[in-house]
């Protein structure tokens, strides 16, 4: 379970009321919950929109997409009805600040839903956990009758004449279902694959009804938006990244943890300020800046701010903010091992690239770790990895490949270090990074 840790650069606006009871919805209350939704509900669709596209907010779940643009994208006259659907199939290895908004802070996802509903004239909202946190959903699942006990949610919300629900869902486990589309799937019964698009969910979504799909974390930071003000919230962040993010550092440090800090925090101060340094005062060897699917970074490249341009310049992806730190007794070959069984292990097998590539990529890296790779097999995993890039239904492609990539063109000294049966070189003292 991730900690609650502290430092005094972080800016706590998402998580200013984690460890304060907020959980119990009078607490919430009284912390000035719910009052964002009753301010959005007498200010209507347009200005909404306008405050989130204000704020600079992106995506918390990877892609950084802006929210405010993506709400827009929703038609205002449909056939069918809208629907808001959160994205907490929290699954990417190295993420885990979406447990900590469930855990701590339950009532912010459901007004920042209610709010996104009140944005696109949505009636109904789903909030998706993902499976392994079955039981973060009774908190969910109690959060949301308290709220439909109070009058916040239900046929009249707050005393007015609008109508909003909320119905909580658990996934079974699958990193599939954190695509989009594939959360549609799951969420409407089916087997969780990805669809093809377009038609987008803005458009044909749920039940074939358009629908904003966002990220927990994005979601609960929707009323802190409201409640500061949209300039306000922006000027935290950095140009064209507003606010603040949690930041979730393991691997080797010395303070592991979950720490909320403003886009654009420098990734080197992150490290060797925030969490402490590398444990054990060795030396960094690498960095994945995003959770596993994002490429590796060397120590020469993380002098940068993280954001979502700034990392994405510097070669990599800023992604769910799973920042996975690695110290210099670490086998990268071994490391990316780790990282294609997972994605060959979670591949859901719709298409080609992604089911063959992930599971000879894996096969590779098995055979090359054992020592009994030959010298043509590094370029066979990179010429695996390029083709399965930009040839998948969904990103589980990309995530599969783009690690990989990164892991052979940086450390490819370290893959001839294995060749000709020679034994790991850091098979004596190697412990390995968690993601």
């Amino acid at each position: 379970m991730p900690r609650l840790v502290s430092h005094p650069d972080e800016v706590k606006i998402v998580s200013r009321r984690f460890g304060l009871g907020a959980d119990h919805i009078d607490r919430y209350v009284e912390l000035g919950g719910y009052e964002s939704a009753k301010k959005c509900l007498a200010q209507g669709p347009d200005w909404i929109i306008n405050e989130m596209k204000a704020s600079n907010l992106r995506g918390r779940g990877g892609a950084g997409f802006p929210a405010g643009l993506k709400w827009s994208f929703v038609p205002k006259q449909s056939a069918k009805p809208k629907y808001v659907l959160v994205n907490g199939d929290e699954s990417e290895p190295g993420t885990c600040k979406d447990h900590l908004i469930f855990l701590h802070d339950p009532h912010a996802v459901i007004e920042g839903t209610i709010i996104a509903g009140l944005a696109i004239g949505a009636k109904l909202g789903f909030i998706y956990l993902r499976g392994e946190y079955r039981y973060l959903l009774k908190i969910m699942e109690k959060a949301v009758a308290d709220a439909y006990i109070k009058g916040f949610l239900g046929k009249n919300i707050f005393g007015s004449e609008t109508e909003f629900q909320v119905i909580t869902h658990s996934g079974a486990g699958a990193y599939e279902v954190g695509e989009e589309s594939a959360l549609m799937e799951s969420l409407e019964g089916k087997r969780g694959v990805p669809r093809i698009r377009p038609p987008f969910p803005a458009v044909v979504g749920v039940y074939g009804g358009p629908t904003i799909i966002n990220n927990a974390e994005t979601i609960a930071t929707v009323p802190h938006v409201i409640e500061m003000g949209a300039a306000a919230y922006a000027e935290v962040g950095s140009p064209r990244n507003g606010g603040t993010r949690l930041f979730c550092i393991s691997g080797h440090v010395e303070r592991p943890g979950v720490y909320e800090l403003p886009m654009g925090y420098n990734l080197k101060k992150m490290i060797y300020d925030v969490a402490g340094g590398i444990r054990g005062g060795r030396g960094l060897k690498a960095v994945v800046p995003g959770g596993s699917s994002t490429p590796v970074l060397l120590p020469g490249e993380i002098d940068i701010g993280m954001d979502f341009d700034q990392v994405g310049k510097a070669g990599s992806m800023l992604g769910s903010g799973g920042v996975v730190v690695i110290d210099d007794q670490t086998c990268i070959v071994e490391f990316a091992l780790r990282t294609i069984s997972f994605y060959q292990h979670e591949s859901c097998g719709w298409c080609i690239p992604c089911r063959e590539g992930t599971d000879w990529l894996k096969k590779s890296l098995m055979r090359f770790h054992a020592g009994f790779g030959e010298a043509k097999d590094i370029d066979n995993i990179q010429y695996l990895a390029e083709n399965m890039l930009g040839r998948t239904f969904c990103p589980l492609g990309d995530a599969a490949a783009m690690p990989m990539l990164g892991f052979v063109k940086k450390f490819r000294k370290e893959f001839e270090e294995h060749l000709n049966g020679k034994a790991c070189p850091f098979a004596k003292h190697m412990e390995m990074a968690v993601i």
